[in-house]
């Protein structure tokens, strides 16, 4: 029989599990990010949102709450003609040109008018396609759930098919980051003297520089769009939070008595550094990484938005974001909605869980 005595003490991980457990809104923001981490699993795989390219609904095709017929009825009102003003010089070519017969109607290819100059041809060659067989041409809806942007494509699937892309930059980037951070404020911590010097003298080049001014200067040089090039540039400009604090760690646990033990038995300092003094310090790095991972989800929605983030093809938050800006001026406001309104969830309850983890990791409060 096991006396309270000889009972283990938990550990620092089985103590801040239990300050979670007890904290609601943690656990909730827990649930959520699971919950996203559970979308991003599905999108990657090809489960859910697959064709979020198919052009399944009608240009700019309204919500389904919204309907089709209240969509019109806005879209008639803004379009009706202004009542004519008696002093206008052109009032009777304006009224000659509204009176003329109506001839056939080009189709529009872009926001500002222009009419695509291949409308005509490319009609005629899908219509012979869809008469032979050899193509079928998919009936648009008129409504979605939360409706279309300007090519069809259902705003829900490409909403989450941008999480995706936004949350893989935010968790790559962070944990590349906290890496780099670590070994060098191991180092630096660790060895001090002029390796400190070395790297402190690298922290202040860094640190001096306006963070977005710094990205998009790594941006500029890199001159490659595409998801691996904003995670680089992420965790090239993002290290300086971590290895700040775990270079004060590691002064700190040098002097310690077991690191002391560790070389009174001749171990090396690669594996004082690792294996002893890193176990003692992990949980710092592992909020680093949580911290991080808000910040850079945000920053990669910051660079698409400005055009140096994902390519052509690939969909974030980010681009969707920027597409929204020339939507909203023409009223269509889902895409916007859809994008702000996921990130904002997702980046909400990554910050709530992010501190609850701190407090629970944190030693003072065992």
């Amino acid at each position: 029989m096991t006396t309270p005595n000889n009972a283990v003490s938990p550990g620092l991980w089985a103590l801040a599990w239990r300050r979670l457990r007890a904290d609601k809104v943690a656990m909730i923001a827990l649930g959520i990010v699971a919950a996203f981490m559970l979308i991003l699993i599905l999108s990657a795989s090809g489960l859910v949102a697959a064709d979020w390219e198919q052009e399944t609904g009608i240009s700019y095709a309204p919500p389904g709450f919204v309907g089709a017929d209240a969509a019109s009825k806005i879209k008639v009102e803004a379009e009706a003609p202004l009542p004519e003003n008696p002093l206008d010089p052109l009032a009777d070519v304006r009224r000659e040109l509204r009176s003329a017969p109506k001839t056939a109607v080009p189709v529009v290819a872009n926001d500002y008018g222009v009419a695509d100059p291949l409308a005509k041809e490319m009609e005629e060659i899908y219509t012979e396609l869809a008469k032979s067989g050899k193509a079928v041409v998919a009936e648009r809806l008129a409504t979605l759930p939360f409706g279309a942007d300007k090519w069809g494509h259902d705003i829900i699937k490409k909403t989450i098919k941008g999480a995706e892309t936004s949350i893989v930059v935010g968790l790559v980037a962070a944990f590349l980051a906290t890496l780099l951070g670590t070994l060098f404020g191991a180092f630096s911590g660790y060895f001090g003297g002029r390796v400190d010097d070395f790297f402190n003298w690298f922290y202040s080049i860094f640190t001096s520089i306006p963070y977005l001014l710094l990205v998009l200067s790594v941006a500029a040089v890199l001159q490659q769009k595409g998801v691996s090039t904003i995670i680089l540039i992420l965790a090239f400009t993002g290290w300086t939070g971590p290895f700040r604090l775990i270079r004060a760690e590691y002064m700190k646990h040098k002097a310690r008595e077991y690191v002391w033990a560790a070389d009174a038995i001749g171990a090396s300092h690669l594996r004082k550094m690792f294996i002893h003094i890193f176990p003692n310090v992990s949980h710092v790095a592992l909020v680093q990484v949580s911290i991080l991972v808000v910040g850079f989800i945000k920053s990669e929605v910051i660079l698409s938005f400005l055009g140096f983030g994902v390519p052509v093809g690939v969909v974030s938050w980010g681009s969707m974001l920027n597409e929204a800006q020339n939507e909203l001026i023409l009223g269509k406001w889902w895409q916007l909605v859809a994008a702000t309104a996921a990130m904002a969830v997702l980046v909400t309850a990554f910050s709530l869980f992010t501190d609850a983890l701190r407090d629970a990791l944190d030693p003072k409060l065992k």
